[in-house]
């Protein structure tokens, strides 16, 4: 009941169409209800009575009735489709949006193909609540009010009859209830397991191929997709068992309608034409109820989904926005300070111990140490991808937490070690960095990042499509694309995560002179291993197990001969 007063909340902005659809569904009910009482009078009154007139004139009456209830199930088809629609494209909006709010965490904490199941199998398996559900549970529920109201004022008795197995049913029901939702919830996770596998074996094809792991692979799937198919056929057995169940139940309320009504006719309690209306009556009594299993059924598979869905809408972010975020102007000037910082993924193992320094506009510093040391957890507390557990973090003397993240972010261009290029055209990524930059702006940060010479090369230049994450590029020309990006952003502060670790000689040396045209009045933060790459760098920080151990220039720390030298020393012999 819950979920479902939680997928009403989304139908409250359509209320006008959900009435529209709700009077369609009505009338289309009470014209289901009329035939079988014109049927009990042309039995009772026109044959036996050989009123030929009332014949025909009840004969048109059932004409008109069936065109009217076919007008309006035309009405209500197409007013639901549009209903559903609506509110579906809602919820599907709102797990997006959710998403796009969460911490950077919770994506590492989950397969990308698990998140995907949610938004598109998941929600597209709620709106099967609006397509079939409300909507036959609606029609179900006006059919049996209707038809109740009708069998008591035909004979009371016969009506009581009627609904013995009514319990019965009820009872089934609640069992039934239990025993599937457990099992939708097995078949939902199972098929959000089976589209993980699938998306990181595609995403992973190329070593699956030159390792020749095919038949690995093929085997890993066919695991997690038997997993799907003994779940799918746990809930088809318990369906072929509740299902016809329910029927031989519906069925032998049919039998005890025949045997008393019969009984009732013979002793002229009742006319033939009152029992046969009340058969017809009584067959569109258990069709519902039928239908309401069947609802039942589908409603179980929808919830075990929606479950799944608002549990990502009603994920909090670690790092969340400020209650009252400070005022800032739309561009600040850089200023970078880390205040004794500290920091740790996992409890009792610090990843950042006291870190302290400050980087000013036009300043180039860089962070540099062996694998794990922390360089880039520095980095992503600067982007507020996680928040300081001791210290603080701030830009131009704000606290980066007490700035709204979109503000905090606007400030900064970042350019990965694995840049990641959306399935699009050149054109398109580059402008990534401002969705509102002119094609000269375009062609200009492509110049900057030594990408425009590159790019006319391409087949249709700029408007070349290059795939996903960028597949027909060469690594070097997907990390000039995201310079470019970065450059067309144009933000005070500058974070290279290995910059230009996968570019030639030829081209590092072009990209490092449009650096410094780019770099004038910014703060610059790299975090490189290619020492040879920091000559230029105004400060280098090395450092190792959390903590700044050495702070200087790269001839300053090479005269000092200490960890630095080191790690420099060990790279040149590689």
């Amino acid at each position: 009941m819950k979920f479902i007063l939680r997928v009403l909340a989304f139908i409250k902005p359509y209320k006008g169409l959900a009435a529209l659809t709700l009077g369609a569904a009505i009338l289309t009910t009470l014209m289901d209800l009329i035939p079988p009482w014109l049927i009990k009078v042309v039995i009772d009154e026109g044959v036996g009575s050989g009123n030929t007139r009332l014949i025909l004139f009840l004969t048109l009456g059932m004409i008109g009735v069936f065109s009217v209830k076919a007008l309006s199930n035309t009405a209500r088809i197409r007013l639901n489709n549009v209903f559903e629609q609506k509110v579906i494209y809602d919820i599907r909006n709102t797990v997006y949006r959710a998403t796009q709010r969460l911490s950077i965490s919770y994506f590492e904490n989950r397969s990308t193909g698990e998140i995907m199941s949610r938004i598109n199998n998941d929600v597209e398996n709620m709106e099967r609540i609006f397509i079939d559900g409300i909507e036959h549970l609606l029609i179900a529920a006006l059919t049996l009010i209707g038809i109740t109201v009708v069998l008591f004022s035909i004979q009371w008795q016969l009506a009581l009859v009627a609904m013995i197995p009514l319990p019965i049913l009820a009872f089934s029901a609640v069992l039934f209830t239990r025993r599937i939702h457990h099992c939708y919830k097995n078949v939902r996770q199972r098929l959000g397991d089976l589209n993980a596998l699938l998306q990181d074996s595609i995403s992973g094809i190329r070593e699956t191929m030159i390792f020749n792991r095919q038949s690995h692979e093929a085997k890993r799937f066919a695991e997690k997709s038997a997993a799907c198919r003994d779940g799918s056929l746990e809930v088809a057995r318990l369906w072929s068992y509740y299902s016809p169940g329910m029927a031989f139940l519906a069925s032998m309320g049919t039998v005890l309608i025949l045997g008393f009504g019969s009984y009732k006719v013979s002793t002229g309690a009742m006319t033939v034409g009152e029992l046969v209306a009340f058969f017809a009556y009584a067959a569109l009594f258990y069709a519902p109820i039928n239908q309401i299993h069947s609802i039942n059924h589908m409603l179980q598979h929808a919830i075990a989904a929606g479950e799944r869905v608002f549990e990502i809408i009603d994920t909090k972010p670690e790092v969340a926005e400020p209650e009252t975020p400070i005022v800032l102007p739309a561009r600040l000037q850089g200023f970078v300070r880390f205040n004794n910082v500290s920091f740790q993924y996992v409890s009792d193992l610090p990843v950042l111990r006291q870190i302290d320094f400050a980087a000013s506009p036009g300043e180039t510093v860089a962070l540099v140490g062996a694998t794990g040391s922390g360089k880039t957890t520095i980095v992503s507390l600067l982007m507020r991808f996680y928040d300081v557990q001791g210290g603080s973090v701030t830009i131009d003397g704000f606290d980066v937490r007490a700035m709204s993240l979109a503000t905090l972010r606007d400030q900064i261009g970042l350019v990965r070690q694995e840049p990641f290029l959306f399935n699009g055209t050149v054109r398109e990524n580059i402008a990534y960095g401002d969705l509102t930059a002119s094609e000269e702006q375009v062609i200009a940060a492509a110049t900057a990042a030594c990408a425009d010479d590159f790019i006319r090369q391409l087949p249709e230049g700029y408007n070349t499509w290059i795939g996903e994450r960028g597949v027909k590029l060469s690594i070097g020309q997907k990390q000039r694309l995201a310079f470019a990006r970065a450059f067309l952003k144009n933000p005070p502060i500058i974070i290279f995560d290995e910059g230009t670790s996968a570019v030639d000689a030829e081209t590092e040396g072009s990209i490092q002179e449009a650096m410094k045209n780019l770099f004038a009045n910014r703060t610059t933060l790299i975090v490189a291993h290619r020492l040879s790459s920091l000559r230029t760098a105004d400060r280098i920080l090395v450092i190792d197990q959390g903590r700044i151990v050495e702070s200087g220039t790269h001839e300053a720390l090479i005269r000092d001969n200490g960890a630095y030298a080191t790690l420099f020393e060990a790279q040149l012999q590689l």
